[in-house]
């Protein structure tokens, strides 16, 4: 079994794990950092915008239980891939959104979704998520990995003030 990595920038990096976990195929989700130009940063740092890098979800997975076509499925009902400044209530460029890709097979299917999305008409605005080349991945602190797990109540609290859900549900039509 060759597993294989998916990274992705969808805002709030705590936002993005747990619709990824405890699925079939899915052997890891590691909260960090990627696109900056500073080694090593610490969240602090990433959180000021001033390094350059996105907040992602880095997924470890097998495509022969989970393909990417299904990761990219279920990444794009999580975002705003309008909206250029970050995500719902958390601006910034740490915010923005981003798929990754690994190789060349994972840039073309990501292209073609985006197409796909693009000529839907589900968004009046153009669909500005980036798709970049998977750089260097730095793991975010511990106290940040699982968060939604750890805690639960700020998880939720932040996840309905930040105006996610509202905005998933009348975009996407599911929570």
């Amino acid at each position: 079994m060759a597993l294989e990595k998916a990274t992705f920038a969808g805002g709030c990096f705590w936002c993005m794990v747990q619709p990824f976990d405890e699925l079939p195929g899915i052997k890891s989700i590691v909260s960090g950092y990627m696109g900056g130009t500073t080694d090593h940063p610490t969240y602090e740092q990433v959180k000021t915008g001033q390094t350059g890098h996105y907040e992602v979800v880095q997924i470890t997975f097998d495509p022969t239980r989970f393909s990417y076509d299904q990761l990219l499925e279920l990444y794009w009902p999580q975002i705003d891939p309008t909206d250029d400044g970050g995500q719902f209530h958390d601006r910034g460029s740490q915010y923005r959104t981003a798929i990754f890709y690994a190789n060349h097979a994972q840039k073309e299917r990501a292209e073609a979704m985006k197409l796909q999305l693009s000529e839907s008409g589900r968004f009046k605005a153009p669909i500005v998520t980036a798709i970049l080349p998977e750089m260097t991945f730095y793991e975010a602190e511990p106290e940040h990995q699982d968060f939604y797990k750890k805690q639960p109540k700020h998880y939720k609290k932040d996840r309905e003030e930040s105006g996610r859900d509202t905005f998933i549900h009348s975009h996407w039509k599911q929570v």
